[in-house]
């Protein structure tokens, strides 16, 4: 199921309906990371400045300037999520639609979240995960646990925030979470497949989009298989209705 899903997902993303959105997620994207290096470049200038390592050796502070710069690229990976999650909100309903009209067309479609709703959830989303990559980049500089407490975190977060934001056109998101609980382990996987894409620079920008198709596909088989299983506790499948419930 998930195999076929991420196969389907990145063929999506290749095609020609696609492209316009790519383009202004990669945009987007990449605007994001360079208003969060400039803010932080300046923050480290100024405190550098205000706090020189040494006025005697002014190479040292050259040199330390050109650290805290190289490092930025480390720290930029790891705010990569939270950026990634909101642009995925801003595009959520665009991607989720060419998916649904090409991949399930005879589906009713979903309908979109309300753009309160889905601007106070992704912003929540985007502060915990930036607090949570944070404590992870705290382990920068213990080898083999840095990269593998960097990958546990967002592959739970981002399968947790992509799921419910696909699911959320279909059912409301307090049932969206119980039908993410119900399937933890297909859904954590699949934020793990998402989290590996973080991984790898450049592509690593196709993240927001990857993630969307994902989850749409996902959610779409989740769904008939809870269908299918019934049972008590069961999450009925949602063909449409409004995100906010």
């Amino acid at each position: 199921m998930l195999v076929k899903a991420a196969f389907a997902a990145w063929r999506q993303v290749l095609s020609r309906p696609f492209r316009a959105i790519l383009w202004k997620s990669l945009v987007l994207t990449v605007a994001l990371l360079a208003l969060v290096w400039f803010a932080l470049t300046r923050l480290i200038g100024a405190y550098l400045e205000s706090h020189p390592l040494s006025t005697d050796y002014p190479i040292l502070d050259g040199f330390a300037f050109f650290l805290a710069g190289a490092g930025l690229f480390v720290s930029l990976a790891y705010f990569l999520p939270a950026i990634a999650a909101l642009v995925a909100g801003y595009f959520l309903d665009d991607a989720a639609e060419i998916v649904e009209r090409t991949d399930f067309p005879d589906d009713p479609p979903g309908k979109p979240l309300a753009v309160g709703k889905a601007l106070v959830y992704g912003l929540q989303f985007a502060g915990l995960s930036i607090v949570v990559n944070l404590v992870a980049l705290t382990l920068f500089f213990v080898p083999v646990v840095n990269i593998a407490a960097f990958f546990a975190a967002n592959a739970y977060l981002l399968g947790r925030e992509y799921f419910e934001l696909a699911a959320s056109r279909f059912r409301p998101l307090p049932e969206a979470a119980r039908l993410r609980t119900r399937y933890r382990p297909t859904v954590l996987a699949a934020g793990a497949l998402i989290a590996a894409l973080v991984l790898v620079p450049i592509l690593n920008l196709l993240t927001p989009l990857f993630g969307v198709a994902l989850m749409v596909h996902l959610h779409k088989r989740l769904s008939a298989r809870a269908l299918v299983e019934g049972g008590a506790g069961s999450v009925p499948r949602v063909e449409a209705g409004p995100g906010t419930g």
